[in-house]
């Protein structure tokens, strides 16, 4: 039996009439014409990039439900929540249901009346589960936070690489698996363990260009938060911490600072954890401070910042957890403060665990993002590097570039170290490389005799500090890669090609960043993101989202989100036929709420003498 929607629908007409958008972003139409044909694909997409839309149009075009993995039961619920205000016939099946629940569910599943079908990993590998599944009615398979499967990634997670049975079990279904972030060996390790060697690759830009990103070293954090939350105070956000008692001891202070904040970790009674989530998905609470057990299962649209109070202990967290702000694409802050301590904290918690190579893996993430925390380069640059996507201009909206240190001409030295890094054929890390080129009597260098490199000692006149420096611009600008799954080796990239000729000169920053800031810094992002040409509309539309939101059980995010509303307040749509052309409008949501919304638009035009101004 075929799904409601398969026998007559193109992905263009469910993009447009389902989900309310005119127009693929990036390569979804690509992915989803892969699977909508039958084809394999690793999706790698960034947080807000449109991931779930690459498996969730294809299950609507494809005879049959579509099972989709998903790592934790709050993220099922919330998609599923989403997808039945989009009209779509969507259900999950997990522990939190009833068993009358539970039986409905299959019964509804087995006679085909669903389009997809939400599933945690355990429930999809039970052989009990497997047994209700007709091949012949199957859309698709969709793994999602794919980098669970792998143990090179930052969530492994051991049932989900008994995901691996699928494509043996279900050949002929096609299979797609997402991430939102993957570095090569975690990459490498999804395909192999999913059995996706001959899949479709889609590898998107890293880039989230709304998020400002800022790293400043620890001096008072409690002063340093509250600031920071001052010019955030309307605004959803998330607060990270490393250990169980800081969330504490932080939620409690900003309460006391009168924000309004509620802590979130692992050590809580799970009835409390579960108001925590749904009173910020509702925004009842603004702030949750959290560990890092927080968020995955976040699907909220309009956090506006996430901050870390404690650095992260490697960079694909970092950009997981700040990329849950600003999943509307409006402009977010992504606030880190680093202090040392918390580094070591960061040691001690990596060196509790019991495979040394876990060890060795994990240590070279925290010194790679202790690299990050400490560049006097582009932030943007250096984190789409690590994800070995190059940058070539410096990205304007994080601390870096809007207050940028001071640059001299690096040429000879850069030509020196990427030098070296050739003449010891591209095997060994940056304090080997170091070693060499100040010419360091030590084991590694007799060992491999390379005292007798040409590049040997020819930066004895440079100090160690600053060759560390000079290594991580090289690599955050893209001349240097370092592979991790290979003890962090620099390896040259095709740009250090022109460097090494003297083809191209660069400029790097000197060590110490300038002790002034600019003056003249742009609009905070919390202005920007709030900005419209009509704020009174706007507030408007969000008491109408509000109420309705109420009304129906759901987030209001769920209703429309904050970049539909704004696109409401500044085109001013007077009817139907101008409503359906704002992003996220889809027919099934403008005949549930679209009155709704029209009636507050009209008020507030002839309250405003804009009547007449409809549409522009």
């Amino acid at each position: 039996m075929m799904n409601r929607m398969s026998t007559h629908s193109t992905p263009e007409r469910i993009l447009t009439e389902v989900f309310g958008f005119r127009d693929f972003r990036g390569a979804q139409r690509e992915v989803v014409e892969t699977v909508v044909s039958g084809r394999d694909a690793f999706v790698l997409m960034p947080t807000g990039g449109g991931k779930s839309l690459c498996y969730q149009v294809p299950a609507l075009c494809r005879p049959g439900t579509a099972i989709v993995v998903s790592p934790l039961i709050s993220l099922m619920k919330d998609q599923v929540d989403a997808l039945k205000e989009w009209g779509v016939d969507a259900e999950f099946y997990n522990s939190s249901l009833e068993p009358a629940a539970k039986d409905e569910v299959l019964h509804r599943f087995r006679d085909g009346q669903l389009d997809l079908l939400y599933v945690s990993p355990e429930r999809m590998v039970s052989e009990d589960f497997l047994q209700r599944i007709d091949p012949n009615n199957l859309a698709l398979f969709a793994i999602d936070e794919a980098h669970c499967v792998s143990q090179w990634g930052h969530d492994f997670r051991p049932e989900y690489a008994q995901l691996s049975m699928l494509r043996d079990r279900f050949p002929g279904v096609p299979l797609i698996a997402l991430t939102a972030t993957a570095d090569r060996p975690t990459r490498a390790d999804i395909q192999r363990v999913l059995k996706l060697a001959d899949a479709d690759t889609f590898i998107s830009s890293f880039d989230r260009p709304n998020i400002q990103y800022t790293i400043k070293e620890k001096k008072n954090p409690k002063k340093q938060l509250e600031a920071f939350l001052a010019r955030h105070r309307d605004d959803a956000g998330i607060v990270y911490a490393l250990s169980r008692k800081r969330v504490t001891a932080v939620a409690e202070a900003l309460r006391g600072a009168g924000f309004s904040a509620a802590a979130y970790h692992a050590g809580l009674d799970s009835e409390v954890r579960a108001q925590v989530q749904e009173d910020f998905i509702n925004d009842r609470v603004r702030i949750v401070v959290a560990t890092v057990a927080f968020g995955m299962g976040i699907d909220k649209s309009n956090v506006r910042f996430v901050v870390h109070y404690d650095v992260p202990k490697n960079i694909e967290g970092y950009y997981q957890e700040t990329g849950r702000a600003g999943r509307d694409g409006l402009p977010s802050e992504a606030l880190t403060l680093f202090g040392w301590q918390d580094v070591q904290t960061a040691r001690f918690l990596i060196s509790q665990s019991d495979s040394e190579e876990q060890k060795r893996i994990e240590g070279a993430r925290l010194r790679a993002m202790i690299d990050l925390a400490t560049a006097v380069t582009c932030r943007r640059q250096a984190l789409l590097g690590y994800f070995g996507e190059q940058s070539p201009a410096q990205c304007g909206n994080c601390d870096v570039c809007l207050n940028p240190p001071e640059l001299r001409d690096a040429t000879d030295d850069a030509r020196k170290f990427l030098s070296c890094v050739y003449r010891v054929d591209q095997r060994f890390g940056g304090k080997h490389i170091i070693d060499v080129l100040r010419g360091a009597h030590t084991d590694m260098t007799r060992r491999h005799g390379h005292e007798q490199l040409s590049t040997w000692g020819i930066g004895l006149d440079v100090p160690r500090a600053e060759w560390e420096s000079i290594a991580n611009q090289l690599v955050h600008r893209g001349y240097l890669e370092r592979d991790i799954g290979r003890y962090s080796t620099l390896q040259l990239t095709p740009l250090a090609k022109d460097l090494l000729s003297g083809d191209v000169r660069v400029e790097l920053a000197k060590t110490k960043h300038a002790k002034t800031e600019r003056r003249a810094r742009r609009s905070s992002v919390s202005d920007r993101a709030t900005s419209s040409t009509r704020p009174g509309l706007f507030e408007a539309l969000r008491v109408v989202r509000h109420t309705l939101a109420g009304k129906r059980g759901v987030p209001p995010y769920v209703v429309f989100s904050d970049a539909s509303l704004h696109e409401m307040a500044d085109s001013l749509p007077l009817d139907e036929e101008a409503l359906m052309q704002v992003s996220g409008v889809g027919a099934y949501k403008l005949r549930k709420y679209g009155p709704a919304f029209l009636r507050a638009i009209h008020v507030w035009a002839e309250e405003n003498g804009a009547a007449s101004q409809g549409g522009g």
